[in-house]
């Protein structure tokens, strides 16, 4: 019998809001030194890791923000999706109810706040995917800011007014673009994925699922590795550094996938996280939850 899974999903979303994960919390230590003493870029992210320690200590949402919740539910054959949607559902209701996450969904025709955090069928985001009967679930959250999605950016190559081709060095041209546009207001330092191919929305979509993988982790093709590794690098060379107050560290780390296209079309899309890089993922084995 399937199990409901609500309390569960609830204390998901409670260490997503609430707790920056290791990997990411280790990266935002390891900026700062890279910082001159005094500087504002080292006050920001002192002041960031403040905020990061007092956040769990209270269980009190890491940014104002709480973001778009997006989740991706991996469910063994014979889950009911129906079920785990409604699940997700009141667990979300609870949190919002709870202060764990800011009522965010608003009706975009009436302007008007539904205080709960759901919106028709499409807000939660909920992405299901089937996996073998004998799998344990995973459920996977990601809270997406809407500082940095603002500032998200997607291109139709050639962009002729950039310089840049259908092929790896227009790409690298105009991921550039965009954290230069960007400035400080995606809450640099960021997170960039990068989707190359595609259509327009699958484009977008895989920009941000690339996002759930971890820090440092790089894409088994070793041209996009070494294109992860170099986005990184001379990003942080154009000194806009935390908030934009200046400095070396503007990106945390670049995650790109590729994808296949029709000939008539090459969309590169750049999903930006903001420093408040929330993400977290539940395994239940049984009735062992596991959070990660």
């Amino acid at each position: 019998m399937q199990p409901d899974l609500t309390e569960k999903i609830l204390e998901l979303i409670r260490r997503t809001s609430s707790s920056l994960p290791p990997d990411v919390e280790k990266r935002l230590r390891e900026s700062i030194e890279k910082e001159e003493p005094g500087s504002a870029a080292r006050g920001a992210l002192e002041t960031i890791l403040k905020n990061v320690e007092l956040s769990r200590a209270n269980s009190t949402p890491i940014c104002q923000d709480t973001g778009t919740p997006i989740f991706y539910v991996h469910y063994p054959e014979g889950w009911s999706t129906r079920k785990l949607k409604e699940q997700i559902r009141s667990a979300l209701a609870e949190a919002t109810k709870r202060s764990y996450m800011r009522p965010n969904a608003v009706d975009a025709v009436y302007d008007k706040n539904t205080g709960n955090n759901l919106g028709g069928e499409d807000f939660p985001s909920i992405h299901f995917d089937e996996v073998d009967s004998d799998q344990p679930l995973v459920v996977e959250l990601m809270l997406k800011g809407g500082g940095c999605e603002n500032v998200g950016r997607q291109y139709s190559m050639p962009d002729n007014t950039l310089g840049a081709g259908r092929d790896l060095a227009g790409v690298r041209k105009v991921v550039l673009d965009a954290v230069q546009k960007a400035q400080g207001q995606g809450c640099a330092p960021g997170i960039l994925g990068v989707a190359i191919g595609g259509d327009r929305g699958a484009s977008y979509a895989k920009s941000k699922e690339v996002l759930f993988s971890e820090m440092g982790a790089r894409n088994e093709d070793t041209k996009l590795a070494a294109l992860e590794e170099r986005l990184t690098s001379e990003a942080n060379e154009l000194g806009i550094g935390p908030m934009g107050f200046g400095g070396k560290t503007t990106v945390l780390d670049t995650k790109i996938i590729g994808l296949h296209r029709l000939p008539a079309s090459y969309y590169v899309s750049v999903s930006y996280m903001c420093w408040a890089y929330r993400r977290r993922r539940m395994t239940v084995k049984g009735e062992e939850v596991i959070y990660e």
